[in-house]
């Protein structure tokens, strides 16, 4: 057996278990500091601890158990902690750092020969300390400058809750769960600039994954072609059975901007970035309606960084604003007081969009970036005295962070290469957010979500439950209808945790019964009932806009349609 030593450091910007595995948190701090510190608070969010660092140590061990309660093994996993200053400004911080202090190849058990493991999945797989104690399986480290900090990240603090109400402030659990799941084995271990594998060797993470456009895995690339990879944004990732199959049941479709009219433009702008802020546009929540070019009066006037002048026109329409200098919250909030339904961004350089960041409560309408083109491609039309129609909507065909195509759920490659967040991460093009993301979202809390599933591929589960229809879905949850416009026929898609008896309603925009389409018991898993477009009397319907109710025992969501003839 080998080992190499290592750690993986994190900087942050705002199947059958045998046994379930043992984690626990190793007190690495000295008297009155850090996991020590004396100060008295009261109990937060279910933590008990009147003490600040008996609240520390209790959200370690929590994340550490939730952990637990997912993995299995017969050897305890052992966390080095530590809670001490680090970098911290007003702007940004290292909220922690996790990773193994060492890895393992050529142990006994190892499903992979010459390849690296994390420690845990080492003994895990060994049925035995294959470091025989030597050293804990984990080294931890988190920021203790957030707390009572005005000169850091502008006063936020860390939250040491268990529920989840950190308002303002950072969800310390989060935060430990996102760097456990480094430690335990999502994170690779090749140079991002050579493209070498540590010691010559790849780790079991770096087998899984894929560059679309070499077509090859990372096991078969040379070192110089890695590299490549490795910046290679929204192609490289995952090629791995489970996550595959899961991915249905934590991301949402993408959105996407369709142009009903004018005809010269009519069709589907999929190149479209979300926002971090406002609501969300998913199949129960679209936009349609008027694209009107907005002026604040002040110089080109589209911008919208300073209240509109053109008010009057926007109202109960969508709004259209050029990328600026002035916060995306902003300019959002303008086209809102003016009474605006919704924003489309235009972006100010080419090719491409990003995710609009910035956090903003008060925001309650939905904004969404177009690129360069597709955003002149709206304004030329208005220019020429046109009436563009548009509607925010979601690409059912797709979800959020996979590839085109192949369904494949995509890694962080960002470029230039972003040292301690590159490959280790989820794609921040994933919608709903995940965890192993590279930065902490407000909406996240204590679920591992996909996390579990590479887990499952890399080797946490024995035997593996990859990829069969028999695994049921992570949640129950509507997914929405595909195609959708659609003509003649349309599929409703859903997930069930469990068995259930399940209730399909299709209702007019009157809310008149159209169609009582599935009455009965499905079992557990991915799901879709077809709509072929006509009533209970078997009439085809008129097009339109279409509303259909889905209950599975006592969840109930809802979703729309359009049938276009």
């Amino acid at each position: 057996m080998k080992r190499i030593f290592a750690l993986a450091l994190l900087t942050l910007l705002l199947a059958t278990s045998s046994q379930a595995a043992n984690i626990i948190i190793i007190n690495n701090d000295g008297p009155g500091e850090g996991f020590n510190d004396p100060t008295v608070v009261a109990p937060v969010g279910g933590n008990p601890g009147t003490t600040l660092g008996q609240q520390r140590l209790n959200v370690f061990q929590h994340a550490a158990d939730i952990w637990g309660s997912i993995l299995s093994s017969n050897v305890t996993i052992r966390v080095k902690s530590n809670f001490d200053p680090q970098t911290c400004d007003a702007t940004s911080a290292v909220l922690g750092s996790a990773g193994p202090p060492s890895l393992f190849r050529d142990f006994a058990n190892a499903e992979w020969a010459l390849t690296w493991y994390h420690p845990a999945l080492a003994n895990r797989l060994a049925g035995e300390d294959v470091d025989h104690g030597a050293s804990d399986d984990i080294l931890a480290t988190f920021n203790s400058s957030i707390d009572n900090n005005n000169s850091c990240l502008n006063g936020t603090n860390w939250y040491y809750g268990f529920d989840g109400n950190e308002g303002s402030d950072v969800e310390l659990l989060t935060v430990i769960l996102h760097e456990l799941g480094h430690g335990l084995g999502f994170s690779e271990f090749v140079n991002h600039t050579t493209g070498e594998f540590a010691g010559g060797f790849p780790d079991v993470f770096s087998r899984f994954l894929y560059d679309e456009t070499q077509q090859l895995d990372w096991l078969h690339m040379t070192n110089a072609q890695r590299a490549v990879s490795a910046i290679n944004t929204g192609n490289l990732d995952w090629d791995g059975d489970a996550v595959g199959f899961a991915a249905p049941s934590f991301l949402n479709s993408p959105p996407l901007v369709q142009i009903t009219a004018p005809i010269a433009i009519a069709g589907s702008f999929t190149e479209v970035g979300s926002a971090a802020f406002g609501p969300q546009i998913t199949n129960s929540n679209t936009v349609s309606g008027e694209v009107v070019l907005v002026d604040d009066g002040i110089g080109s006037g589209s911008d919208a960084c300073s209240a509109l002048v053109n008010g009057a026109t926007v109202s109960g329409k969508i709004a259209l604003i050029d990328r600026g200098t002035c916060a995306f919250t902003d300019k959002v909030n303008n086209a809102q007081a003016a009474g605006a339904i919704g924003v489309l961004i235009v972006n100010n350089t080419s090719p491409g969009v990003i995710t609009m960041g910035g956090s903003d409560p008060s925001i309650t309408i939905p904004a969404l970036m177009l690129t360069l083109a597709d955003g002149n491609t709206i304004k030329n039309q208005l220019g020429l005295s046109q009436t563009v129609m548009a509607s925010m909507t979601v690409d059912n065909s797709s979800l959020a962070g996979t590839y085109p195509g192949t369904g494949r759920v995509l890694l962080y490659t960002p470029n230039p290469l972003e040292p301690g967040s590159s490959v280790s991460h989820w794609d921040i093009s994933a919608t709903r957010n995940l965890l192993m993301e590279p930065a902490i979202n407000s909406d996240l809390h204590d679920s591992p979500d996909l996390t579990r599933y590479a887990f499952e591929d890399i080797g946490w589960f024995v035997p593996r439950a990859t990829a069969s229809p028999s695994i049921p879905a992570a949640r129950t949850e509507l997914m929405g209808n595909a195609p959708n416009p659609f003509n003649p026929a349309t599929s409703i898609r859903f997930n069930l945790a469990r068995r259930s008896e399940v209730s399909l309603k299709i209702y007019d925009n009157a809310g008149r019964l159209v169609r009582d389409l599935f009455e009965g018991s499905l079992d557990a898993g991915p799901q879709s009932v077809k709509w072929n477009g006509r009533d209970d009397t078997g009439e085809t319907v008129a097009s339109g806009i279409y509303h259909y109710t889905f209950r599975a025992g006592d969840h109930t969501e809802s979703g729309k349609m359009a049938l276009l003839k």
